[in-house]
């Protein structure tokens, strides 16, 4: 058996020891895993018939290659947002053709580079749009075992995702770091957090660090309601200081969520500002000063905690064994 194992999106905390783990599991039983670089953009970029883009883009992997990969974080097969099945025209590969403005569907070369390297399961790590391809992977008769992966925890389906714990970890650490100059200034705090469609990173981080208030996607909120509110909580704090967390896809009432940027190959743009956007009509309702602060891709950087290296490992060992047992 030949399996292909890849990583899309958004990098979190505990891809190598996921990679790692199948690896090594898959080659204990005498079989073989080939890893599929950029996500499923190793697939749009290879070219059957061209050796080296084959070499760019499928990493043959065994113990020895993946033996150190789980000390650090990130993905080591690196990772992309690409859907070969809308791919715009400045991202066509020189060895494809296009007609008319795009996007376009490159699914059925996908599926002839999976047949050329003869890949017999494809074991994809992602979040929603990762999985939303391995699903189209699936509908086209491939076998896929998919690994969910975000930090926003919200895969649709799934109890818990590889990267949550971690990026919780960091956000508490963070917010307790950042009580010192909040509390020396005598101000009010934003901390906002990734989180496009699910408060749940912006919530429990909240929860486990004490702060004061918690602003989720799911929610619109009233501006006014909160300001009364962190003026209260400042007044009752002896250090004469509040907080608040915010998920990047909050919504004041009546607003949208603030973007920015075209939308990638799986319709999102990006997320970003609502955060500064709350702290300056916090000022204007408060007549406090905000420290706006935008934790971002720190939440996702560096090693796993325990609970995700946990978890990477024993999702990985399902997979593989639901591969070898043809599941």
């Amino acid at each position: 058996m030949r399996i292909g194992i890849l990583t899309g999106g958004g990098d979190v905390p505990g891809l190598n020891p996921c990679i790692k783990a199948v690896v090594n599991r898959v080659a204990h039983e005498g079989h073989e895993v080939v890893g599929i670089r950029r996500g499923w953009g190793g697939l749009l970029y290879t070219n059957p018939e061209d050796p080296d883009t084959v070499a760019e883009n499928f990493m043959p992997l065994d113990p020895a290659r993946v033996r150190t990969v789980d000390r650090t974080g990130g993905t080591f097969l690196h990772t992309s947002r690409t859907n070969p099945g809308r791919v715009r025209n400045r991202e066509v590969p020189d060895f494809l053709t296009a007609e008319g403005d795009g996007p376009h569907d490159f699914t059925d070369h996908a599926l002839r580079v999976l047949e050329s390297q003869g890949i017999d399961v494809l074991i994809p790590i992602g979040g929603d749009d990762t999985l939303s391809y391995g699903l189209r992977m699936h509908e086209e008769g491939v076998p896929v075992i998919a690994i969910p992966k975000t930090m926003d925890n919200d895969v649709h389906g799934t109890d818990y995702c590889i990267g949550f714990s971690t990026a919780v970890t960091r956000g508490v650490q963070f917010i307790h770091n950042l009580r010192t100059s909040t509390g020396s200034h005598e101000r009010i705090a934003v901390v906002e957090l990734f989180g496009r469609y699910s408060g749940e990173t912006s919530l429990i981080t909240a929860y486990l660090a004490g702060v004061d208030r918690a602003l989720i996607s799911e929610i619109p909120f009233d501006v006014d309601l909160l300001a009364t509110m962190l003026t209260e909580d400042r007044a009752r704090n002896p250090s004469n200081y509040a907080m608040v967390t915010i998920s990047e896809g909050a919504s004041i009432l009546g607003g949208d969520m603030v973007l920015s940027g075209e939308a990638d190959a799986y319709g999102h743009r990006k997320l970003g500002g609502i955060g500064l956007q709350t702290g300056e009509l916090l000022k204007e309702r408060t007549g406090t000063n905000i420290i706006y602060q935008q934790v971002g891709y720190l939440m996702r950087s560096g090693s796993p905690d325990s609970l995700d290296l946990m978890v990477a490992t024993n999702y990985a060992v399902m997979a593989a064994d639901l591969a070898l047992e043809g599941m």
